[in-house]
């Protein structure tokens, strides 16, 4: 347990780092948006195409494995979001906020860096992977489910098409046969960038978290957090381990991917449709203090 604490606990002391600079005014709220914006933008794109276009990608897709990751999601956020509707009394948005925040988690800003740091580079193919495709299929989802059938699918295509982590993997992806005939220059500079993408990521965590309080109480921020810190990866560990063929090495990646605290982008969902604000809010602050003891404690058990 203690090998494990002292992986996650830099990866949290950076996320602390971050808070404490916002809170004492050394860094201001402009600073944070301009640093959040870097990684989404530049640095995790470049170390997403990296990873993708010269990495060790499996030649089959991996169906076992997004089946043991996905099933999980779309169980927890059904209980999560009944639970809103039918034991808090909430209605409406904040229920699919809910439900989003309790299955969407925190990828580009703990999960990619503390899962790199616990696995090392052969944990990047696997968790990409997911990366790949857990944006694309939880937005659209919680877009589709706020709008019902009044959602356009062709603007949910345009928002994904333009987004920096799709664009990222399409690179990676177009790049992949050519990979060898880019010059080298140009890949070093790609992992320069890439390297900045970790430290940085967490650092603006830190920062965004300085301005989310428990603004929506504690009883459902709490019932959030348990199912994404603990149900998550409990369901994914089980259908990676016992239901479907997942390679062995990738199963602890897909847990840790599981225990990430939740994800800013239920936040951005919230403010998009002006509903559940502080709930998401409230979740993410909540799910990433906790995140530091309980991921810790998921990581011991995943690797023995």
């Amino acid at each position: 347990m203690l090998d494990a604490l002292l992986v996650v606990l830099p990866i949290f002391g950076l996320v602390l780092v971050g808070f404490a600079a916002r809170k004492r005014g050394i860094i201001d709220e402009a600073a944070g948006t301009g640093l959040t914006q870097f990684v989404f933008a530049i640095a995790l794109p470049c170390l997403i195409l990296d990873t993708l276009a010269r990495g060790d990608v499996p030649l089959a897709e991996p169906w076992g494995y997004w089946a043991s990751y996905f099933l999980a999601l779309a169980a927890v956020w059904a209980v999560v979001g009944l639970l809103a509707r039918h034991a808090f009394g909430r209605v409406g948005v904040e229920t699919v906020v809910a439900g989003f925040s309790a299955a969407q988690s925190n990828t580009v800003l703990i999960g990619v860096p503390l899962i790199l740091k616990a696995f090392g580079d052969a944990a990047a193919v696997p968790l990409f992977l997911l990366v790949a495709i857990h944006l694309p299929i939880t937005m659209s989802a919680a877009t589709l489910l706020v709008e019902g059938r009044g959602a356009s699918l062709a603007g949910i295509a345009r928002k994904l098409a333009t987004h920096p982590i799709i664009i990222g993997i399409a690179l990676g992806a177009a790049l992949r046969p050519f990979a060898e005939g880019v010059p080298e220059p140009l890949w070093r500079m790609i992992g320069m960038l890439a390297d900045a993408a970790a430290p940085a990521a967490l650092v603006a965590m830190g920062i965004a978290l300085a301005r989310y309080g428990l603004a929506a109480g504690l009883p459902l921020p709490a019932t959030i957090t348990a199912g994404k810190l603990l149900l998550h990866p409990l369901l994914v560990w089980l259908l990676a381990t016992f239901v479907f063929p997942v390679p062995e090495a990738w199963i602890p990646v897909a847990v840790m991917f599981a225990a990430c605290p939740s994800g800013i982008n239920a936040f951005l969902l919230a403010q998009t449709y002006r509903s559940g604000v502080g709930l998401a809010s409230s979740a993410v602050a909540l799910s990433t203090a906790l995140a530091v003891v309980t991921m810790a404690g998921w990581l011991w058990l995943v690797t023995g």
